[in-house]
Parts: structure tokens; sequence; C-alpha cells
């Protein structure tokens, strides 16, 4: 059996993912961004998937603000810490040890996906399925709130999103808006992305 670059890649990924929920995560603040801060404040609450919630953060941050939310992350250490979360808190939520590319009993219609870091790191070949699965969850006129690192250079290299996937996924969903911005703990350029699901 031989393994397509990409796939050692996800799968190495994966291994590291579930270790670091072990200590503390660089990209797991506790603070909800003030992107979504400002989504909530200019629509009102329906239902909501954080896809790659981790520890639950953004999930109670949604549910304390009238939302119904759904959370799914495939570390099962995630999962976990985030039911400790939430159970702390006395929000309700959902949560589910699920894989972006296979939301499996993962029912919508959602008026809003939230991801904050998770699509930009998967393969070509996995982002197609996982907008294939966004498109079934997703509620007609809902959003898709979407944090990612970007690739520059001439072909851009390393992970993240080129200019070709942003084009790619206009091809589905309308871009409504676009913040361009830089990861200071990362050093990465990045973006918070708006998209509507034609109703």
């Amino acid at each position: 059996m031989t393994f397509k670059p990409d796939k050692v890649q996800t799968l190495f990924r994966r291994i590291l993912f579930q270790y670091w929920y072990f200590s503390q995560p660089p990209w797991d603040t506790g603070i909800s961004p003030p992107e979504l801060i400002e989504f909530i404040e200019k629509h009102p609450p329906g239902r909501a998937i954080d896809i790659g919630c981790g520890t639950g953060t953004n999930v109670i941050t949604l549910a304390k603000a009238g939302w119904q939310v759904t959370g799914v992350d495939f570390a099962p250490r995630a999962i976990k810490l985030a039911r400790q979360k939430i159970k702390r808190t006395g929000v309700k939520a959902e949560l589910f040890i699920r894989d972006a590319t296979k939301l499996t009993r993962i029912h919508g219609p959602f008026d809003l996906a939230l991801d904050i870091g998770c699509f930009h790191g998967f393969s070509k070949e996995d982002q197609e399925k996982y907008l294939d699965e966004l498109d079934r969850i997703l509620a007609p006129g809902g959003f898709w709130l979407l944090y990612g690192f970007l690739k520059l250079g001439t072909p851009p290299s390393g992970t993240g999103l080129d200019e070709a996937d942003l084009s790619h996924i206009a091809t589905r969903l309308t871009l409504l808006s676009r913040r361009d911005g830089h990861d200071d703990k990362r050093n990465r350029v990045s973006a918070w992305l708006l998209y509507q699901k034609q109703p």
C-alpha cells in the first residue's frame, strides 16, 4: 500500500493535534474572536455548527447569545474538554467527534457554519468533500464564517488557502466580505471570509 504525500501529511497533523490537546494548543486562546462577536451582533440567533470546535470556546459564546449550537471536532480529547467546559458554564450544546469531511448523522439546516482554522489544512480532495458536506447542512441563505491562513508566493507554498482555492469556493458560495490580516502567534498571513449560500 502506498500513501500520497498529502495523505501522510494529513495523518501526521491529526496525530499532532490529538497530542496538543493534552497540553495547551497554540490556537486555543479561550477567547472568541471579534469577527464572531461582530457576526452575532448583526444576525439573529438560529442554528449554528462550529466545525473544528476544539475545546468549545465559540460553541459557548454562540450558545450564550441564544444560538442552538452543534460542535464537531475529530479529536476526542478536544470534545472531552469541550463537554467539561459546557457543563461548567451551564449552556446547552451538542458535541460530536466527527471529521469535517464526513459529518455523519449531522443534519441541518444550519444558519451559520463557523470554521476557525480547519478548512485551510485539508488537501484539495478533502476540501471538496468538506464543501459537499457544507452544502448539505447549510440552510439556503446560511452563512459560512471562515478563518484561514493564506499561501503567498509564485507558486504558492505551504499550508493555507491560495487565490485558486478562494476562486473555487466562490463558484459554490457568495463571498460577502474578506478581511486580510496577520496571525502574530504563528507569523502567518491570514484572512477572515464570510460566505453565503444562495437562498
